[in-house]
């Protein structure tokens, strides 16, 4: 997504966080019936990155974010956390510290190479009981599972999307939500990559039209779904809610990274930009009900200009689009899945909007009622 006087941004070539070299992501889900739950983990390359984080919802659940407050003592972290189960869930970081920690990955804090402290920044969403078990939440297994699905990844491998980690559970206003990711490709040769998990109290999704909020001002214009396909799922949509209102406790997450050489002041600045990208495709956010947080990643690898004073400016405006992108192939990706019992349905904008129609193809006007005769 470009400005409107400039060209489009070239995407990377997975169009995926791992377009940023180095970073790998891994995905678990929690088993068993009446489980939708999960943990997905962005593994950085040996030696770490840089790394920063802007919290604004309202009703965060976090761990190890001051730490990356520029002020503070860490200057890099190993992996980012995003997790369902709500505050329960943040225990997943244990067992990627514990993965960690077995390969000496971390904060040195003694003689010994093992002596380390892994500094493991996490985040959750609110997706507790979503299948009917409200016992059924992520823990340090979950987190080792999801880390070694990362590290078992080749570098710059594909990512899953959808109904994955921590998008199992997650819920888009009331459409099913997931994960998605999105990278841009700049004319200097940075790559900026998002990946977000969608689970917002907000909607993606305009009302009057069918339209995911994320793709008003995209280089194509957007797919406008015909007005009977659009009636037909808001009926569908209110005929899936449970017999219970479901409590409208939620979170979207996301990381920001680059391939350029910030300091954690920039990386700071970058995953603040970055939540211009989530307001573009969630209506409204960073509520009292949200924990609306963004971390952010740069890996060193490319200088900025020297030259520029204001060469940061193209990453932060990349940043941005790449989440608006990322959370509209989060909602596409997902699948519709059953909430268990009392839950009903979390059904999907893929199987809701199944016809979509260009501005170019209108659909045509409904024909006009025949005229009734007046009574004799």
């Amino acid at each position: 997504m470009g400005s409107a006087d400039a060209p489009a941004d070239a995407t990377g070539p997975l169009d995926a966080l791992t377009d940023v070299t180095g970073l790998r992501v891994g995905h678990a889900r929690m088993a068993g019936e009446g489980a939708l739950s999960g943990t997905t983990v962005v593994l950085a390359p040996e030696g770490g990155a840089v790394a920063a984080v802007d919290v604004r919802g309202g009703g965060p659940g976090t761990r190890e974010t001051d730490a990356l407050d520029p002020r503070n003592l860490v200057q890099r972290v190993d992996a980012i956390v995003l997790t369902g189960g709500s505050a329960y869930g943040l225990d997943a970081a244990s067992g990627v510290m514990a993965w960690l920690e077995e390969r000496g990955r971390g904060v040195r804090v003694g003689p010994d190479p093992s002596q380390v402290v892994p500094v493991v920044p996490a985040a959750c969403l609110f997706d507790l009981g979503r299948g009917g078990d409200w016992r059924a939440r992520p823990d340090a297994s979950t987190g080792r599972a999801a880390v070694e699905d990362a590290a078992g990844t080749e570098p710059g491998a594909p990512v899953a999307e959808g109904n994955v980690g921590a998008g199992t559970g997650a819920l888009a206003g009331r459409l099913k939500g997931g994960v998605g990711t999105a990278s841009v490709r700049l004319p200097s040769g940075v790559t900026v990559g998002a990946l977000a998990v969608v689970n917002a109290a907000g909607s993606v999704l305009d009302p009057r039209t069918g339209v995911l909020y994320g793709e008003y001002g995209a280089a194509e214009p957007p797919a406008h779904p015909a007005p009977e396909v659009h009636r037909a799922a808001q009926r569908r949509l209110t005929g899936a809610q449970g017999t219970e209102a479901a409590p409208p406790l939620n979170t979207t997450l996301a990381v920001v990274a680059t391939d350029a050489d910030l300091t954690r002041a920039q990386a700071q600045k970058l995953a603040g930009t970055a939540h211009d990208g989530l307001a573009r495709a969630v209506r409204p956010v960073h509520l009292l009900t949200d924990g609306d947080t963004v971390f952010a990643l740069a890996t060193g690898a490319r200088q900025l200009d020297p030259r520029n004073p204001i060469a940061l400016n193209e990453l932060l405006a990349a940043g941005a689009d790449a989440l608006t992108r990322a959370i509209v192939k989060g909602v596409r990706a997902a699948r519709t899945v059953d909430g268990g019992p009392g839950g009903g349905n979390h059904l999907s904008y893929s199987d809701l909007y199944r016809t979509p129609v260009r501005p170019s193809e209108p659909p045509e006007p409904p024909e006009p009622p025949e005229p009734r005769n007046p009574p004799e």
